[in-house]
């Protein structure tokens, strides 16, 4: 009888092996995507000349800590937004023509992503405590605005010699990451082509 039994486990040990090695294929296939967003944008390296935007370090360029909150006075902050890309500007509320034409530019490149377009998160770092006129709030309806220091967002975002964070548009990864910085008076088709194959070739967010 032990001798049966004996044979009994022996004869499962190969139906088990199979089985774990199913499992772990299945495992492999539903990883997958998520490791080859990682391997694309933490170790590969797109050269400039495919994009359009200049590409940051994201690794070197966390969303910092910051005392941010809603235009009500609660309390949020850019990782709310995590599991998302983020189109950002930031800027005082006195928004000039150029402010203007950032957000409604915005609008629009969000809008251009077709069905892709909930993947992507409109954000305003207001950079002052000012009011922001009705009008402005109505027209951007959609738009998160949020309230924060100064010092700290002019420190966080890189930019050239002589430039100023206030005259781009950026874009932050699903992972909470500065990654991509839009020249000053973008072209759109330009900017909606890199959103486009940034959105194409990450299974994040």
């Amino acid at each position: 009888m032990d001798q049966s039994k004996t044979q009994s486990q022996t004869a499962d040990q190969p139906n088990k092996a199979r089985g774990r090695w199913k499992l772990l294929a299945v495992l492999a296939v539903c990883a997958a995507p998520l490791i080859a967003s990682y391997v694309t944008y933490y170790v590969i390296k797109p050269t400039a000349r495919n994009n359009y935007g200049t590409l940051i370090d994201p690794r070197a360029h966390p969303i910092p800590p910051m005392a941010t909150r809603t235009l009500a006075g609660d309390p949020m902050t850019l990782g709310t937004f995590q599991g998302k890309w983020v189109m950002l500007k930031v800027g005082g509320s006195d928004c000039d023509q150029a402010c203007q034409d950032q957000l409604f530019a915005m609008r629009q490149l969000r809008t251009m992503q077709g069905k892709e377009m909930e993947r992507i998160e409109r954000v305003w770092l207001i950079t002052d405590d000012e009011p922001l006129e009705t009008m402005l709030l109505r027209v951007n309806d959609g738009t998160r605005m949020l309230r924060a220091p100064a010092d700290a967002v002019y420190k966080w975002l890189p930019v050239e010699q002589g430039g100023k964070a206030q005259d781009h548009i950026w874009m932050i990864d699903p992972r909470g990451h500065l990654m991509m910085r839009f020249p000053k008076n973008p072209d759109p088709t330009k900017v909606k082509r890199d959103i486009g194959k940034l959105l194409k070739a990450s299974a994040i967010g």
